[in-house]
């Protein structure tokens, strides 16, 4: 997608790109293994301000448009998808604000986020995936402040974010219409986090539960209306669900590399591999997914830069991209046979980094209700 980005913002692709081969892709290999949270890289990703790249220039940051971003978190995710999702899920928490925000709100957790603080977006509970209305975490008003209770569970970035957007109930007898979205900052009193969770793959990035126990935050964190949380909730994640899909294109496209590159040097039967028909056709097969989804992610970020509807597009990309890692990584694997399922090569890590990319952000079956239900309204 580079090709159709201004020549400015290929220079800042090529250094993350450099970047990324040199301080990401052999170093997560370690972290890959420890679980561990590689805060020496983000602090050196942070110096390159790709924490800053969805920031409006208004707000100080780079002010990047949709397809850059895309194109530059695809980049990050050919390194480390733990990484790339880490800063792509700061930009979440900070979307929601740049919609729904004062301008007071706007300025402010702009400037934590420039300031080097991560943002977290809290929607997800025990009870509560796909099913959003059964949100129990609640909100109570107390004179000039919100009283919050409840547990948030699988928040990417929650262990080290210093803004939280989370999503409470206000009035249980409205349903989904009592859902409302508020910004609650780190080390306010009653607010604390679970255990990093021990994942299959994306091991580079921090995942723990948040948990409200009487915490208090102004009035002035509600962010819109009370009743506005759902509908910021979806149009937040109608946005990141694109760049979910280019990140899950970036994986595919590493794992297609790795199989080039593994094929070429693989002898058998007194040739390589990859002059085997039935390689061929995998290889062929993996570069029509990956293309697929790229395409899709670059029409709907090209939608959202042009101030058209994107909802339904936003869907597929999360699908395409989602479903051709999978797939891709699979094949990856076979490729490489009884060497892609060790440790030793790089595909089975891809394939355990691309499975969530089916589930978060909208479960892939839960994008294809989306999907269905923008076509029934269009036909």
């Amino acid at each position: 997608m580079s090709y159709i980005c201004s020549e400015e913002t290929e220079e800042l692709i090529q250094a993350v790109r450099e970047f990324c081969d040199n301080e990401v892709r052999e170093q997560s290999k370690e972290y890959d293994r420890t679980g561990e949270w590689p805060k020496e890289i983000y602090d050196k990703a942070m110096e390159m301000q790709l924490h800053m790249m969805e920031i409006p220039e208004e707000y100080g940051g780079l002010g990047l448009d949709k397809v850059s971003v895309a194109v530059i978190l695809e980049e990050m995710a050919k390194a480390d998808a733990g990484f790339a999702l880490t800063f792509s899920v700061s930009s979440i928490g900070l979307k929601s604000v740049l919609m729904a925000g004062t301008e007071a709100q706007k300025k402010k957790y702009c400037d934590t986020i420039i300031s080097g603080q991560f943002s977290a977006f809290a929607l997800t509970e025990p009870q509560a995936g796909s099913d959003a209305a059964a949100v129990k975490t609640t909100a109570r008003k107390e004179g000039d402040t919100y009283v919050l209770n409840g547990r948030k569970t699988f928040i990417t970035n929650g262990g080290v974010a210093g803004i939280y957007v989370i999503m409470a109930m206000t009035d249980k007898t409205k349903g989904l219409k009592g859902m409302s979205a508020f910004i609650v900052e780190a080390g306010t009193p009653g607010l604390s986090t679970g255990k990093h969770e021990d994942k299959m793959g994306i091991r580079g990035s921090n995942t723990c539960d948040v948990v409200f126990d009487d915490c208090r935050i102004p009035a002035e964190n509600l962010l819109g209306k009370e009743g506005d949380g759902f509908k910021i909730a979806m149009q937040t994640l109608d946005i990141s669900r694109t760049f979910i899909g280019g990140m899950a294109v970036g994986i595919a496209q590493r794992a297609m590399e790795e199989a080039i590159a593994y094929a070429k040097g693989r002898v058998q039967f007194g040739e390589p591999i990859i002059k085997n028909p039935v390689i061929g056709f995998k290889l062929a097969d993996m570069e029509i997914q990956i293309e697929t989804a790229r395409q899709m992610v670059a029409h709907a970020c090209t939608r959202m830069d042009l101030g058209l509807p994107y909802g339904k597009e936003s869907a597929i990309a999360k699908c395409c991209g989602g479903d051709a890692a999978m797939k891709v990584t699979s094949e990856a694997i076979q490729i490489f046979g009884g060497y892609g399922y060790s440790r030793e090569y790089p595909v089975e890590k891809l394939m355990r980094d691309a499975k969530i990319y089916q589930i978060f952000e909208g479960t892939n079956e839960i994008q294809r209700v989306v999907i269905a239900n923008h076509l029934i309204k269009e036909y």
